[in-house]
């Protein structure tokens, strides 16, 4: 199951990270500014791929092994099993697997587009499942819609979690969780298209586009095109 695998993975790397001293959170999280060629002259290297590296990440708090604090992986963990076990079923495994990394890219994009209206986020880091997930419940949301379903308390559980994290002093990333929806939205309005004789086929090239969006936006300030 790729539910199982991503949460396996996930796993493995929050007991990675609260191995003291490896710095593994380091290594993977994102920041907006590692996504901006720009800034290779001040020495901050261009790294766009920890846009997908920090959705396997978690925070794990403070105080090395024993003081960690896993509720963060605990609750993503938890709704990731909710809701990917249903779609992994509903839209097999393939298709399933690309709408959990591009959501979770969409997440990432959502920060830094943010980025470009605050500067002071530029070098805020992130890191988490969250934009992924919040991408699954958006995609989950269309295709029940499509399919006649009723999906008012989800939108309702939706809000909620979108609104705690404007809270003062959360420290949520609301830019991944919005990015990580609209990307989510999308892809499920793509994956489910009633257009064409072949729609599987329609389908498949509406995700492979966007992908090939979100794609072109993270890598819009390489080096190649901005030095």
């Amino acid at each position: 199951m790729v539910t199982v695998g991503i949460m396996v993975v996930c796993v493995i790397v929050y007991l990675l990270q609260i191995i003291p001293g490896l710095g593994v959170t380091d290594a993977l999280l994102y920041a907006p500014v590692y996504s901006f060629g720009e800034f290779q002259a001040q020495g901050i290297p261009y790294e766009p791929w920890r846009m997908i590296t920090a959705m396997f990440a978690h925070s794990t708090g403070s105080g090395g092994l024993l003081g960690s604090l896993p509720l963060h992986i605990l609750l993503n963990m938890y709704t990731l099993w909710i809701f990917g076990q249903v779609l992994e079923t509903m839209l097999g495994k393939g298709r399933y697997f690309a709408l959990y990394m591009l959501a979770g890219l969409a997440g990432s994009l959502g920060v830094f587009l943010w980025s470009m209206i605050d500067s002071n986020t530029l070098k805020n880091g992130m890191i988490g499942a969250s934009g992924a997930i919040f991408g699954l419940m958006a995609a989950y949301v269309v295709i029940q819609r499509r399919m006649g379903g009723n999906t008012t308390h989800l939108i309702v559980l939706i809000a909620i979690n979108l609104v705690i994290g404007f809270l003062p002093g959360s420290r949520i990333s609301w830019q991944a969780h919005l990015g990580g929806l609209i990307g989510g939205a999308i892809l499920g309005v793509a994956m489910t298209a009633r257009v064409g004789r072949d729609r599987r086929r329609t389908q498949n090239l509406l995700v492979g586009l966007v992908a090939l969006i979100f794609v072109g936006i993270a890598l819009s300030h390489a080096p190649i095109l901005v030095g």
